[in-house]
């Protein structure tokens, strides 16, 4: 008898989001299961096993079953809010109820003043729906649910073990749902599906498998300094994190700040790009389905004046991490100095790449040519400024001349045979236009593109520029967009000062058969990541962050641990005595 209930909570507590949703839909269905349940209901109190009042069912909090506990009840809370969700059908067929509110405490919020924003489909330029629009007070409301989250047994004493499952959980679950996360992503982003599905998605259920596997491995150390003292450290979460992400990869940027917050214990207030809310707006849904607590996770939609300044500036936040524009970023340094908040920043990048003349030149093209019009160029790694030895020139840029233009399919995102997507958005579209038209008032010689492509979306030709000088304005300034420099150098000694010559520092690239330049060369670049003989290949399980005023911090890999912990000493007397 004790098996066969054990056995039946065991399969209603794996349902999966689909069954729960049909079953509970049809009320005969559903006071057949609860009715199931609720005759156990004598057999569950002698296991000592909690139940809902007036529901019947509420499952155990053993380890085969911890954190299951209003699962089921969120889960009907969250989909049942109709006025909080919009069914959608994307240009591709797939139709989907798509949340709007702010997820906050496990639940789907209205904002307080009820005001909204508009996303848009950039390839079509319509209007896809309008999402609640977080402002100051819904901020406070979301920060008192994370606080009392991060102080709540159920998250503060989980074990790491369990942290780690929930987090795999997570993974399974976008794994299942991935072609409609990439149709979200297209619909809002404009990144071709193919991408969205193989690199974003995939990508992101990998991060979140990384730091599943790194939940119980978050070791301290004991430090021997004398017989009378034994001392030993302790990683602890900081506490409240508020986590904004930019619009280039709305999902994949959520998991990199996810996954390695929630697998050292914090609890987390994100705020997505006001271009691009809804593909992590999808995914609170699986955070719930998964069996996080209510207030782990927390995300709010709305604009970075409002809801963005607000987080920055609480009092009862603990730590920011922020990727976007290196403007924006010392803007929250300056706002974050109110209480000294811990800080990760990922700002913005010029990246230079560096052609010797004895480099795989077919190879050298296709990588430079990854490196910047990969993602509609729109990376904040991408290697922009690609210095060619005079010797090779010419020869290179007509060669990545018919290697782009061959590759870069511009049209509907959701066609197999698109490379390049309209950009994310009207303002994106029209500074991409205007650095075109800025050099060649600075004089540099376009070689192709810089043009729109189309009637309809936010769709440029991708850009090519030769003979650019240092001086310059589309040599400085970060583009973002599919547009690239190119220059010319002589020697070694040259091409690495020109390259390190601006304000910025997150990656670089360079081309060589011969490995002890390679080596030598990489060794002097200042920047975060250094790729030889590739591009902007980066990996989950390696640290990624720049240096000067590229941001502070790392992310990815096992240093992404250090940006949500903090080291505690310990000092045990062993018979000192005064």
């Amino acid at each position: 008898m004790i098996r066969s209930t054990l056995n039946c909570i065991r399969r209603l507590s794996i349902l999966t989001e689909q069954e729960t949703l049909r079953n509970f839909q049809h009320p005969q269905v559903r006071n057949r299961r609860i009715g199931t349940l609720c005759c156990r209901i004598p057999q569950l109190q002698q296991l000592h096993i909690p139940v809902i009042p007036n529901t019947g069912f509420r499952f155990a909090q053993s380890r085969n079953f911890s954190h299951s506990s209003n699962i089921l009840h969120r889960r009907l809370s969250s989909t049942m809010s109709s006025s909080l969700t919009q069914d959608i059908k994307a240009p591709n067929g797939v139709t989907y109820q798509q949340p709007i509110g702010l997820f906050v405490g496990g639940e789907w919020l209205k904002s307080k003043a009820g005001n909204k924003l508009a996303t848009v489909n950039p390839a079509t330029e319509e209007e896809i729906c309008q999402v609640y629009a977080a402002e100051e007070d819904d901020v406070d409301i979301a920060v008192a649910a994370a606080k009392k989250a991060f102080k709540d047994p159920k998250w503060s004493d989980i074990e790491t073990f369990e942290r780690g499952r929930l987090l795999h959980k997570l993974a399974d679950l976008v794994e299942r749902d991935a072609k409609i996360i990439a149709t979200i992503e297209t619909m809002d982003n404009g990144k071709p599906y193919t991408v969205a599905l193989n690199e974003d998605v995939a990508e992101s259920i990998n991060v979140f498998r990384h730091y599943a596997g790194w939940a119980d491995k978050i070791y301290g150390r004991t430090i021997d300094t004398s017989p009378q003292k034994f001392a030993y450290t302790r990683h602890e979460p900081i506490g409240v994190c508020a986590q904004i992400i930019p619009w280039n990869y709305p999902l994949l940027m959520g998991a990199w700040k996810l996954g390695p917050a929630l697998a050292t214990g914090n609890v987390v207030i994100m705020k997505s790009a006001e271009q691009t809310p809804l593909s992590i707006l999808y995914l609170c849904n699986l955070i719930n389905e998964a069996g996080f607590p209510p207030g782990v996770v927390n995300v709010l939609s709305g604009y970075g004046r409002t809801a963005g300044a607000a987080l920055v500036q609480h009092l009862d936040v603990d730590k920011i991490a922020f990727t976007g524009s290196t403007f924006t970023g010392k803007q929250i340094m300056k706002m974050a100095s109110v209480n000294l908040k811990n800080i990760t920043l990922e700002t913005g990048g010029k990246s230079p790449n560096i052609i010797f003349d004895d480099a795989e030149i077919d190879q050298a093209v296709k990588w430079t040519h990854a490196g910047i019009m990969s993602n509609m160029g729109q990376v904040c790694t991408a290697t922009s400024r690609v210095y060619v030895h005079e010797k090779i020139y010419d020869q290179f840029i007509e060669e990545f001349k018919k290697f782009m233009t061959e590759v870069n399919v511009i049209g509907d995102p959701f066609a197999e045979t698109t490379f390049q997507g309209p950009q994310v958005s009207k303002s994106q579209y029209d500074k991409i236009l205007g650095y075109v038209e800025t050099g060649l008032s600075e004089g540099a010689r376009l070689i192709s593109g810089g043009k729109k492509h189309g009637e309809k979306g936010y769709f440029i030709q991708p850009t090519i520029f030769a003979d650019v000088k240092d001086h310059m304005t589309i040599s400085r300034e970060e583009i973002f967009g599919p547009f690239v420099c190119f220059s010319s150098f002589k020697t070694e000694e040259e091409v690495v000062d020109r390259a390190n010559d601006t304000t910025y520092g997150l990656g670089a690239a360079l081309f060589t058969r011969d490995i002890e330049r390679a080596h030598k060369v990489a060794a002097k670049l200042q920047a975060g990541m250094v790729w030889i003989n590739s591009s902007n290949d980066s990996h989950f399980g390696i640290p990624f962050g720049g240096v000067k005023q590229s941001g502070i911090g790392r992310e990815l890999g096992e240093y992404g641990l250090q940006a949500y912990t903090q080291a505690k000493a310990v000092h045990v007397n062993l018979g000192n005595r005064k």
